[in-house]
């Protein structure tokens, strides 16, 4: 699904950075995050969820186990100081310093896409290919993806986004989000009980969709999904392939077939896959 055609290729990609330290660390980032973080060994990284008691994202992460005793989280632009707060507020006897770190990072994508030896590095897969999360080193010498073309990566592989994907309208469930972010055999945590009781009594009514659109217009964020003359859905991200294409991602109603021709205002659009069936 990616568009990089060549070996390696480099991409900026905005971070906030928040650190939790100490004795108590592990324990404590076990009990508030939706994955297993003391399975990782050192240097290990995995996705993970801050959650509300309600399941709703307060932000995703990707947490980076640097010590026995110290892990870095690394978050959307606009979350490092929602995330360092929210995670003081409760943090009560628990010996943790929590507080936020500054960064440079760059991606690293395709098939030689390696980290720098002894550099600070997160595996990635959220643009279809290979690839790594790079912290404080120099950027090496490769193509540079824009920002258009990298959102048109991610948009293909299907990969959700806080702000736009993920708000405090969507559960884990419905962004393809539990596969990758949420441990059932860790223990408790904020969040599990409807998580999990989704899962094992329920269904979700939407799912997010990777859509192609017939059209020379972007659609509008929240813009209307519809199967025949009804609402079925919403549009979420869209953003234009270098060869021309119109990528969408958007929730559409569990319902609807896959192969059923949609329509986003004057444009037809057709699913390229689900992302409820991503691992």
């Amino acid at each position: 699904m990616g568009l990089v055609t060549f070996p390696l290729a480099v991409a900026r990609r905005p971070r906030s950075f928040v650190r939790v330290a100490g004795p108590d660390a592990e324990d404590y980032l076990q009990r508030m995050l939706s994955n297993d973080v003391a399975s990782l060994g050192l240097g290990e990284s995995c996705e993970a969820l801050l959650l509300t008691p309600k399941a709703r994202v307060i932000a995703p992460l990707r947490v980076l186990r640097r010590g026995r005793d110290d892990f870095l989280l690394l978050t959307e632009p606009e979350l490092g100081e929602v995330v360092r707060a929210d995670l003081a507020r409760v943090r009560l006897a628990a010996k943790a310093e929590i507080a936020l770190e500054e960064h440079d990072s760059f991606l690293l994508l395709g098939p030689e896409a390696l980290a720098p030896e002894g550099a600070l590095a997160v595996s990635t897969n959220d643009y279809g290919l290979p690839g790594v999360e790079v912290l404080d080193a120099p950027l090496p010498e490769a193509p540079e993806l824009g920002e258009e073309e990298l959102e048109a990566m991610r948009i293909l592989a299907g990969t959700p986004r806080f702000g736009c994907e993920i708000d405090d309208r969507v559960l884990p469930a419905e962004a393809g989000l539990v596969a990758r972010a949420v441990s059932f055999t860790k223990g408790c945590f904020p969040g599990q009980e409807p998580i999990a009781r989704l899962r094992y009594r329920g269904h979700v009514n939407r799912t997010l969709r990777v859509l192609e659109l017939e059209g020379g217009e972007l659609p509008e964020y929240d813009a209307e999904v519809r199967h025949g003359d009804k609402v079925v859905g919403r549009m979420t991200s869209a953003a234009r392939t270098p060869d021309g294409r119109i990528v969408a991602l958007g929730y559409v109603r569990v319902e609807v077939p896959e192969d059923a021709e949609l329509a986003v205002g004057s444009a037809t659009a057709r699913s390229l896959h689900s992302v409820f069936a991503r691992p």
